[in-house]
C-alpha cells in the first residue's frame, strides 16, 4: 500500500498498485567461500603502520639490498668482497635514514595542510636537514 499521495498517484499512472522488487534470487552461481572482508579507505594503511611500529624487523629484503650495494660499488670500479655484517650495517643505517626522512617529509606535508607526501616535501625535508 502506498504511504503517501505522491506514491499512490505514481502507481495509478503506471497502472499497477504494487511494484515488483528488483531484489530477488540471484541468477549468478555463488561460490562456497565467504566474501573477503573489505576495510574502509585508510583503515588498512593505519593497521600496517601500527604493525610496522611494533616490530624492529628490516623493511627491505636482504638479498636485493645486497645486490644494489654490490652494483653501486662495481659502478665505481672497485671489486670488493663484502661481509654479511657490513651489508647489514649499511642496511640498518639506510633504513634509519629513510624512515627519518619520511617522518620529516610527513611533517612538511601536514604543515602544507595535506596528508599525502609529495616529492616537494622530501626535497624540503632534505633541504632543511642540511648536508648532502
Amino acid at each position: 500500500m502506498p504511504r503517501t499521495v505522491h506514491e499512490r498517484r505514481s502507481n495509478e499512472k503506471s497502472g499497477s498498485a504494487k511494484r515488483k522488487s528488483k531484489t530477488g534470487p540471484s541468477t549468478k552461481p555463488r561460490s562456497g567461500s565467504p566474501k573477503k572482508k573489505r576495510y574502509r579507505p585508510g583503515t588498512r594503511a593505519l593497521m600496517e603502520i601500527r604493525q610496522y611500529q611494533k616490530t624492529t624487523n628490516l623493511l627491505l629484503r636482504k638479498l636485493p639490498f645486497a645486490r644494489v650495494v654490490r652494483e653501486i660499488v662495481q659502478g665505481k670500479g672497485l671489486d670488493l668482497r663484502w661481509e654479511a655484517t657490513a651489508i647489514m650495517a649499511l642496511q640498518e643505517a639506510s633504513e634509519a635514514y629513510l624512515v627519518h626522512l619520511f617522518e620529516d617529509a610527513n611533517l612538511c606535508a601536514i604543515h602544507a595542510k595535506r596528508v599525502t607526501i609529495m616529492p616537494k616535501d622530501i626535497w624540503l625535508a632534505r633541504k632543511i636537514r642540511g648536508g648532502q
